[in-house]
């Protein structure tokens, strides 16, 4: 089903915040049982994703679903908007237990009339100006290796929503061929790190896997096809938190989950309104 998750009042969700962040401080470190249970459910979701790609390398989680459903998102991607669904990646049937930690699994698709793939990585590549791209987003952004289609880069993240959180966080970026008007890409981070006082002269990094914990791991999956046009750019993400206090899950769950979410609509929307003004 398309998602349509809405916040809780921002009065509610300052009050639970406030209480997660004193509840963190100190206890936001990834524990070794939550890393592995992540890295497990990352490899199912891999092997999905490669059967998908083996049987249809255009595929788009649009086409799995039913015709209203199908028509409605359509009807919803001509007007620009991003369509959005939420996953969840089961082991033979079985929820998998994140000690520790929760896992965030979205997917997300977005069209772009009259856009070409080499037109989309030429901007998506540009990791240099990423932080006027993206920004607010995007604070700070950065190349720092490249090897033909290897990326290794760097973003300072700021993520809002009632209280702010900066991070460091370095990735490796693989970009596939083009072949027969689609491509794809996957994105792996290497770092994340929680900056203390960003901005003030005592602004320190935490140690890795430290903080608050609002972000200690993020995978993605993109998948780009012309089609119809136009270029669809779809991305699948999947990332790794802490888990929320004992008793505060019914208020804070469903506001933590959204920031995944939304940072994943204004990846994309962000990315559709920059193509259309380079080719306009």
């Amino acid at each position: 089903m398309i998602s349509l998750a809405k916040p809780l009042p921002t009065s509610i969700c300052g009050c639970c915040l406030a209480v997660l962040i004193v509840g963190c401080q100190g206890v936001g470190q990834s524990k070794p049982d939550a890393r592995r249970a992540f890295d497990r459910y990352v490899q199912i979701t891999e092997q999905r994703i490669g059967k998908e790609e083996a049987s249809d390398p255009a595929w788009l989680f649009l086409d799995s679903l039913p015709p209203p459903a199908r028509s409605n998102a359509a009807g919803r991607l001509s007007k620009g908007e991003v369509v959005v669904e939420s996953r969840l990646t089961r082991d033979e049937g079985q929820v998998i237990d994140v000690p520790g930690g929760m896992v965030h699994h979205w997917v997300a698709v977005v069209f772009v009339p009259g856009v070409t793939i080499p037109q989309a990585l030429a901007l998506l590549q540009n990791y240099d100006d990423h932080y006027r791209i993206y920004a607010p987003e995007v604070e700070r952004s950065k190349l720092i290796a490249r090897t033909q289609d290897d990326f290794q880069i760097y973003y300072r993240l700021r993520r809002e929503k009632v209280v702010t959180v900066v991070m460091d966080a370095y990735y490796d970026v693989h970009y596939g061929p083009i072949r027969n008007h689609h491509t794809w890409s996957r994105s792996y981070s290497t770092k994340i790190q929680e900056v203390s006082r960003p901005g003030d002269q005592d602004e320190k990094l935490l140690p890795g896997d430290d903080g608050t914990g609002f972000m200690w791991r993020l995978n993605t999956y993109w998948q780009y096809l012309e089609r119809e046009g136009g270029l669809y750019i779809q991305c699948e993400a999947i990332s790794l938190s802490r888990d929320i206090p004992a008793g505060l899950g019914w208020m804070i769950g469903p506001y933590v989950e959204t920031v995944p979410r939304e940072s994943l609509l204004f990846t994309l929307g962000r990315t559709r309104e920059q193509l259309l003004k380079k080719t306009n």
